[in-house]
């Protein structure tokens, strides 16, 4: 039988659920305490399934099964309003082996190839919200970069300018630096700060993700 794909389920307390897949860096979606959280997850699996490629790993991602919700937990208010996992799974806290902790680490350096590739391919002008609104793409981009630099990657002693996000050399130069410190910090056995080294892997993940589909959603490519 093929196996199982846990799943974590983050109630807000009023308006959204998250539905994430934690050994799967990346993949977390959310819809409304109405919706279905587990078929709005799986909708983004052919998604995700070219990040699992680009990371090395399509084949096993692939002979993947079905979901199954192995915890739920009661969310922040970052989940009602932003759609964000703000809790670690408890399986999160356990030590990883060393072939988990590739298979996340490369994930997330394929989440950041995945964001580059979409932004730089994706119309200058981005298709407007339901209200005329929405953030344009050099925004996007820039927050994007900009929100690990500032926030998440400091929780394992990488602190760079925030002016880094507008160097693409500087950028990848500090990805790398990044992905060394993650290393540094699971070779050590020690966690992000207060965060489990896991959970900073698979939020910084979903971050870049959640915002290059966003980006690959609003695309008026097809139109120009």
């Amino acid at each position: 039988m093929s196996e199982p794909i846990r799943v974590m389920l983050e109630s807000g307390k009023k308006k959204r659920i998250v539905a994430s897949a934690f050994d799967w860096p990346g993949w977390d979606r959310s819809t409304t305490l109405r919706g279905d959280a587990l078929e709005m997850l799986d909708s983004y699996r052919p998604r995700f399934a070219k990040v699992a490629t680009l990371a090395g790993y399509g084949d096993e991602f692939a002979a993947l099964g079905d979901l199954q919700v192995v915890e739920e937990v009661e969310g922040i208010g970052m989940t009602d309003y932003y759609g964000v996992s703000g809790r670690t799974a408890t399986a999160e806290l356990e030590p990883m082996i060393e072939a988990d902790f590739e298979r996340k680490l490369a994930l997330l350096q394929a989440a950041w190839s995945t964001f580059d590739d979409i932004a730089t391919n994706v119309s200058s002008e981005l298709r407007k919200g339901p209200r005329g609104g929405g953030r344009e793409k050099e925004h996007i981009i820039r927050h994007a970069n900009g929100a690990e630099i500032d926030e998440f990657a400091p929780k394992v002693g990488v602190k760079v300018p925030l002016e880094t996000r507008d160097d693409p050399a500087a950028l990848s130069t500090y990805r790398s630096d990044f992905a060394d410190a993650i290393r540094e910090h699971h070779d050590q056995g020690a966690p992000a700060r207060r965060w489990a080294l896991q959970f900073l892997i698979r939020r910084c993940a979903w971050h870049m993700l959640d915002h290059a589909w966003e980006l690959e959603d609003r695309d008026l490519t097809e139109n120009s």
